[in-house]
């Protein structure tokens, strides 16, 4: 065997090497849950009930509802995460609803928060459905103004069951394509398309929603290319509402800033 056969075959093993490793371990590459909740006072949340969620198949989840100090019917939003930490990272976003008159339900999803289970696609679609169950049945919600607001990872988790239980409104924050796009985009040099179990086809799930939508962005997004979020944006039933903020994904401005939080509360204001 000739030298440069020698390397092409080396090259060729450590390629496969990689790729193995990759489809072996990609759930590591997509969800980072954190399993530490600290007290909910002690992020700053007040008027909290520490609310626990049954799954379908016999998972519990914890969460937080955050009630509203107005004594107006208020709205409802529901918290899809993103794929990391737990929902105390959200308590600001709660914060800033709860102080225009919002109820917030913040929750973890199987296999972060300390919750028992491994998160996959199909189990986080089954933690949405059990989270709508709950929140319906809670006598403090109107289910007319309940809102599914999905960041990142959770957009395309609220838009599939947004497809399922049509809510008010919907607010879709860094929203993408598909996590094959995403992939795609940060590993080109893998065959994401064959790889990839979980693939969250929110393109192919918001052609089936039939309600208002907002969708924020970041102008400088390096997780979420802007490009997906728009076209996902276009595939989007009116009325659709779109607003480009200034920063990247995880700016301080697109998880709790004044000019979003300013958005989504306009944006509510429509619906009633």
């Amino acid at each position: 065997m000739s030298r440069q056969m020698n390397v092409l075959l080396t090259i060729g093993i450590a390629a496969a090497g990689i790729i193995l490793l990759a489809w072996m371990f990609q759930d590591r590459l997509i969800y980072f849950p954190l399993g530490d909740v600290p007290p909910p006072g002690q992020v700053g949340l007040t008027h909290v009930e520490e609310v626990r969620l049954p799954t379908a198949d016999g998972l519990t989840l914890n969460g937080w509802f955050i009630g509203s100090a107005s004594s107006a019917r208020a709205s409802t939003v529901v918290v899809f995460n993103g794929n990391a930490g737990n929902r105390a990272y959200r308590a600001p976003l709660a914060t800033a609803l709860q102080e225009h008159g919002v109820q917030v339900l913040l929750f973890d999803y199987r296999g972060y928060g300390g919750n028992e289970g491994t998160p996959t696609e199909a189990g986080l679609r089954a933690d949405a459905r059990a989270v709508h169950s709950y929140v319906v049945g809670r006598s403090d919600v109107d289910a007319a103004r309940l809102i599914y607001f999905g960041e990142s990872l959770g957009s395309a988790v609220a838009v599939a069951l947004a497809a399922e239980q049509p809510p008010a409104g919907l607010v879709l924050r860094s929203p993408f394509t598909s996590l094959v796009e995403v992939g795609q985009f940060h590993y080109p040099f893998l065959p994401v398309q064959l790889l990839l179990r979980d693939r969250f086809a929110a393109i192919d799930d918001i052609r089936r929603v039939d309600c208002p939508v907002l969708v924020i962005v970041g102008d400088r997004d390096r997780v979420v290319p802007l490009d997906q979020s728009r076209r996902l944006y276009d595939a989007i039933r009116p009325p659709k509402e779109l607003v480009i903020l200034e920063g990247d994904h995880n700016d301080v401005d697109l998880l709790a800033g004044d000019e979003m939080i300013a958005a989504i509360v306009r944006f509510l204001g429509q619906l009633v």
